[in-house]
């Protein structure tokens, strides 16, 4: 005995077609759903020492943000008060905030907030309170925040 199939119909193509589309759209969706709801475990503050870079590499004036558990951290290299490492985050409205190296302060570009580069306390614009202030250490030749420093 041989079965014999039935072709599909152009109707019945469009469904499957359809259905796949709904299904791949469907998963589009749910994947960053169930992500938001069920994030990643970031540390407030990481129990070990992060490393940010070579010792040398971070030159006067320069600055790097780098990821520091949940919230990043501005590493700054400041020509009047040298290496300082603070939240990058602004007091304000959570904005990420910058190094200036040229007019030697942190910048937060969403409000006009400025910071000291010294001690991260507010120089002008509606930030309620300063940069809250991160240890670092080098080790070798390599710059590390947090930790025991």
């Amino acid at each position: 005995m041989t079965q014999t199939q039935k072709p599909v119909s152009r109707r019945g193509f469009v469904k499957i077609i359809g259905g796949l589309f709904g299904a791949l759209g469907l998963g589009a969706f749910a994947g960053p759903a169930v992500a938001y709801f069920w994030p990643k475990k970031l540390e407030e503050v990481p129990t070990e020492p992060v490393p940010v870079c070579p010792a040398d590499d971070l030159k006067v004036g320069d600055s790097r943000t780098i990821s520091y558990g949940r919230y990043p951290a501005l590493v700054l290299h400041s020509p009047s008060s040298g290496i300082r490492v603070y939240n990058a985050i602004c007091t304000h409205f959570a904005c990420l905030v910058k190094y200036d190296g040229e007019n030697d302060v942190i910048a937060c570009p969403c409000h006009a907030g400025f910071f000291r580069s010294e001690d991260g306390t507010v120089i002008s614009g509606p930030p309620p309170k300063e940069l809250a202030s991160i240890p670092w250490f080098i080790e070798g030749d390599t710059l590390y925040i947090g930790g025991e420093a």
